[in-house]
């Protein structure tokens, strides 16, 4: 699931400032009710999409015929050729390869568009956030460019394309569920640390409530991060070692160079744009009393 960041109404706490949340809650009547709610029904929908999905792939294709790269447009295929419309395969082909080509410019834009706001706050280097006239953070593109043509270098090492695209696709879960097992321990710690601050959406069932959405979130999430590490049994993706070394690499430089970043940070780097619309995090708002941890 992708966030993407835009800027809401301004608050009562944040003076001038405007908040960054997900780019539709504000146009949500009662979010704090709704929103969740919208979230709760959205996830169900999507694991039932894919689950179905999925079956209805394996019921079609023969287990020893399914393809990693190639199974979806052979379900189609099938399907068709069984109703006798075999024309309409290539028009799915298309279809499907417009809806890529759209999801690909929606992970492009969106990402790199939040990345430019924190930047701009102070978090990324000044050329890192320069825009072209259509204010385009064309830095930001040349720079993710610059990394999918590495990562373009595992179809050569690897033996096949479906063993690279495996292990693309296991680096980018491993990635994910980093950010995940961060967000519920940061969850956990947040209700602990401050437990009265002001929140829109807040889990319910008090303490045990905390503990049992964060505590398995967390617990569900380093096990599926470990689960990655496996290499598939059905498909040849040579060594093992070779498997791990280039998930592990990946994953570290997906975390190392952020921090790094971070822990090299000038204030020099911060713009007034970025200083009047990036909502501040707890720490860094002086102004706030500290949060009171005796009261639950």
């Amino acid at each position: 699931m992708s966030l993407t960041v835009t800027s809401s109404r301004p608050s009562a706490s944040s003076g001038s400032r405007r908040s960054f949340r997900s780019v539709h809650v504000n146009e949500v009547d009662n979010p704090e009710k709704n929103y969740p709610l919208a979230i709760l029904i959205s996830a169900g929908i999507t694991v039932a999409i894919f689950v179905f999905g999925t079956l209805a792939i394996g019921f079609v294709i023969p287990q020893r015929d399914i393809n990693l790269t190639q199974s979806l447009l052979v379900a189609y295929r099938n399907l068709f050729q069984a109703f006798g419309l075999e024309w309409l395969s290539p028009v799915v082909s298309i279809c499907l390869a417009l809806g890529v080509f759209a999801g690909v410019n929606t992970w492009i834009a969106g990402p790199s568009k939040g990345i430019l706001a924190v930047g701009k706050a102070g978090y990324l280097p000044p050329i890192l956030q320069r825009t072209n006239k259509h204010g385009v953070q064309v830095n930001i593109l040349y720079f993710q460019s610059a990394i999918v043509t590495i990562l373009s270098v595992i179809f050569v090492l690897l033996p096949s394309v479906q063993a690279a695209y495996q292990i693309l696709s296991a680096l980018t879960v491993t990635m994910y569920l980093i950010m995940y097992m961060l967000m519920f321990a940061a969850f956990i710690k947040l209700r602990i640390k401050e437990p009265n601050t002001p929140r829109p959406f807040k889990v319910p069932g008090g303490e045990l409530g905390m503990w049992l959405v964060g505590g398995v979130g967390l617990i569900s999430a380093f096990a599926a991060f470990l689960v990655g590490f496996i290499p598939p049994g059905q498909i040849p993706v040579g060594s093992p070692t070779e498997w791990v070394g280039l998930l592990v690499i990946g994953n570290l430089l997906a975390v190392g160079v952020p921090l790094l970043i971070y822990h090299s940070r000038k204030e020099s780097w911060k713009t007034a744009e970025g200083s009047d619309s990036f909502e501040p995090f707890s720490w860094q708002k002086e102004t706030d009393a500290p949060a009171e941890t005796s009261k639950k």
